[in-house]
């Protein structure tokens, strides 16, 4: 079974959790999941099936929406509520505070992640070294925020809409914002509600994913590169980049992304190709089907 299904993904339940779950129902191996969501957070978490997994970079490389609920003057050590508290300090904080604090994290910033978080440090996580009680100093890492609104106050809680870049730790933001205020924060709600162009009103629930409903609710894995144009190749073109050698075709038109999806004579999608200009050449930098 080949394909995507974007899963509203239950509060409680690891991201692993999720994909085992359909793994059974699918009776298959190959399932994996396309960008992790935390255990406390809900919403949209894509998973890929069958070929559809050699896809998943192209959808984890694209923009995050989500809301997030925040809480003034409390810190904990996972940066969340499913952590221990750290300090609490008064959050003597008016709206436009919080409105000329997050001018700051706006744009392109530099972010220091979690210490619990999936990263790995000498192949260990770092969420696993913390509950050894290894402290792993991080690096800050360049994030992207292309929208972040405050849509709602009522504090010391407050809830903010953030469309992001791949990798941007929204507890890390809350954390930092805190910090910026002097009162310390900790997200105490996570709703993904878009990644890319998959969104959360199109989402199944996860009881919703039975062996006879599956087949029906999987998207088909060209689904994952629909913001590249599509190329569609001749036979002798169909077997060449199978074969994994470059083909000749037009250049991207303007300033489009460099990247191509490419069908086979039958419709089928078989790679995704990359222009190469100093040859004038289309290189297939991912074959995802078979042309004999």
């Amino acid at each position: 079974m080949d394909g995507i299904l974007n899963v509203n993904k239950p509060r409680g339940l690891t991201s692993h959790d999720v994909v085992n779950r359909v793994r059974t129902v699918a009776r298959q191996r190959e399932v994996g999941h396309a960008g992790t969501l935390d255990p406390m957070a809900t919403g949209v978490l894509l998973l890929c099936l069958g070929r559809a997994t050699r896809l998943a970079e192209y959808l984890m490389d694209s923009p995050k929406t989500y809301c997030a609920r925040i809480r003034l003057g409390i810190a904990t050590d996972t940066d969340d509520a499913e952590g221990a508290i750290i300090a609490e300090r008064p959050a003597d904080i008016d709206r436009a505070a919080v409105e000329a604090a997050l001018e700051r994290f706006r744009g392109r910033i530099l972010q220091v992640p979690p210490v619990y978080s999936a990263l790995k440090r000498e192949g260990q996580p770092l969420y696993k070294l913390a509950r050894r009680g290894v402290t792993v100093e991080r690096e800050p890492r360049p994030v992207e925020i292309y929208r972040l609104d405050l849509t709602a106050w009522e504090p010391p809680e407050l809830t903010l809409e953030v469309v992001c870049s791949p990798g941007t730790y929204i507890r890390a933001l809350a954390r930092d914002l805190g910090e910026s205020l002097g009162c310390g924060a900790h997200l105490t709600g996570l709703v993904r509600l878009a990644s890319g162009d998959f969104r959360l009103e199109d989402a199944v629930e996860l009881e919703a994913v039975t062996p006879e409903r599956l087949p029906a609710l999987l998207l088909p894995p060209d689904a994952a590169l629909r913001r590249y144009p599509a190329l569609y190749l001749n036979d002798a073109e169909a077997r060449a980049v199978a074969n994994g050698r470059d083909i000749a075709g037009p250049p991207p038109v303007g300033e489009g992304p460099s990247l191509a999806r490419a069908y086979a004579p039958d419709g089928q999608l078989l790679a995704v190709l990359e222009y190469r200009p100093e040859r004038q050449m289309w290189h297939p930098k991912k074959v995802v089907g078979s042309r004999k």
